[in-house]
């Protein structure tokens, strides 16, 4: 996606047409960014309504089987994040072939992180839930989830890196679209395998895993056909082999390397979250599963922002308009903190409504019902911190976001979700009260770095 550059201040202060200008090109960029990274988790979503109409236990080996493969999904989508960055920088410096090197390169560190994790995941997962103190029918029933999941980061990680490449050159509607059209086919695998119709076998959680694979295949081959028949694919450099650039190469990498590894601690803690609620009991699995699977639907709108707001932020940086730059990155908070005080007040009164379209299973309803008003709590800063790191990262700042992550989420987050979960007896709510506490102090140390580079900026 790039951005027109938005206007500098003529006199001290904000134009209020630059503001306005902002806020145009933010929800031109975003929107069909944030319905594509809807599609994203409305195939986890689809997943788990089919799944848990199905059966509650059923939905807890899905749940078990996509937290390991869930973060080295998000990893490897943070580390493709060098795509879009130096594809904007390459259209923006007017040089709309390097754009081709750029995919060329992403392309194949998608296939590399895509394969090791593949290999990783079916070589030590299942010895990983084995070993962690789950009940072994639950630790059994998951293995099979992830070890078809896995199957599924390559095409996973090569969508990713062709989608967000499209989305570098302002052509973000053909990945929606597709996306959307995966999640079409997704479902009536789903039909089919989850609950055994038409003669196929009941699968249940491994038939929904099955779903997956063949929907993310058909995306891949999809994004990579339209880009091959675009006609300005050949003056984009698609199809020729790029000169070693060591300079461009590092660059794409290290932007990589920094939202990979905040992506690691954030989803890692998360997906950890699956294992406290595993000790506390397979119904809290489910329960804790239904409300981080609305919070995460809810969270694409805010990565959508973010992905646009980097783009902006960066346009700006490149141009070296230091005011611009601290400007737009503004902009984004405030648009991100507003969405996530609406929805907080829409969820907050209808989340019984919510978790009775996942389960039927009286005790899950109402455990999840309770941990999804909680999370409203969190809504606002969890929005603010993720288009704040965005920002950090597209002017430069690419390792205090990750430290940010890593004391947030794996430092705080993990060792109070287990005391107040266990020792204090709170179940659920403790894993979603550890949660809010993480998120106020991510958010809290994002925005002081982020208030501290515009005053170095402005000086």
């Amino acid at each position: 996606m790039t951005a027109p550059r938005a206007p500098s201040a003529t006199r001290k202060g904000w134009p209020v047409a630059a503001i306005r200008n902002d806020l145009n090109v933010l929800a031109r960029l975003a929107g069909p960014v944030v319905i594509s990274r809807l599609g994203i988790m409305a195939m986890g979503l689809t997943d788990a309504l089919v799944v848990g109409q199905y059966s509650a236990i059923q939905l807890s080996y899905q749940a078990l089987g996509w937290a390991p493969t869930s973060v080295m999904l998000t990893v490897a989508i943070g580390l493709l994040s060098g795509v879009p960055v130096m594809t904007s920088r390459a259209i923006g410096a007017g040089d709309r072939h390097l754009a081709g090197a750029v995919l060329r390169r992403g392309l194949v560190y998608a296939t590399w992180m895509g394969g090791a994790a593949t290999a990783l995941l079916i070589g030590l997962g299942p010895l990983l839930l084995h070993s962690i103190g789950l009940d072994r029918h639950l630790a059994d029933g998951a293995t099979g989830v992830m070890i078809v999941l896995s199957l599924s980061l390559i095409p996973n990680a090569l969508s990713t890196a062709l989608g967000m490449w499209l989305e570098a050159l302002s052509k973000p509607s053909p990945a929606m679209t597709m996306m959307w059209l995966a999640n079409v086919l997704n479902l009536v695998i789903d039909l089919i395998l989850v609950p055994g119709r038409f003669g196929a076998p009941a699968l249940g959680a491994t038939g929904a895993a099955c779903a997956t694979l063949g929907a993310r295949i058909a995306l891949t081959l999809g994004l990579a056909i339209y880009i091959m028949l675009m006609p300005e694919a050949r003056a984009l450099g698609v199809f020729d082999k790029p000169k070693r650039d060591k300079a461009a190469e590092t660059e794409q990498r290290r932007v990589g390397f920094g939202a990979g590894a905040s992506s690691f601690f954030e989803v890692a803690a998360f997906a950890s979250m699956n294992v406290v609620a595993g000790w506390v009991g397979a119904l809290s699995i489910a329960a804790y599963t239904v409300a981080l699977n609305v919070i995460s639907i809810i969270f694409m709108v805010p990565l959508g922002l973010s992905a646009a707001t980097g783009v902006m932020v960066g346009s700006a940086y490149g141009a070296r308009d230091h005011e611009a730059t601290n400007r737009v990155g503004l902009v984004g908070v405030l648009v991100a903190a507003s969405f996530g005080l609406l929805v907080s007040a829409i969820v907050w009164p209808t989340a019984g409504l919510i978790v009775s379209g996942y389960t039927h299973d009286p005790k899950v309803e109402a455990m999840a019902a309770g941990a999804l008003t909680l999370c409203c709590l969190f809504l606002i800063p969890d929005a603010i911190q993720v288009v704040v790191a965005q920002s950090l990262r597209a002017r430069g700042d690419v390792w205090v976001p990750s430290a940010s992550h890593l004391v947030s989420y794996a430092l705080v987050m993990i060792p109070l979700a287990y005391v107040f979960a266990l020792p204090l007896h709170m179940g659920v709510n403790g894993i979603i009260w550890a949660a809010i506490i993480a998120t106020l102090v991510s958010a809290g140390l994002l925005l002081g770095r982020f208030w501290m580079l515009s005053r170095r900026a402005s000086a």
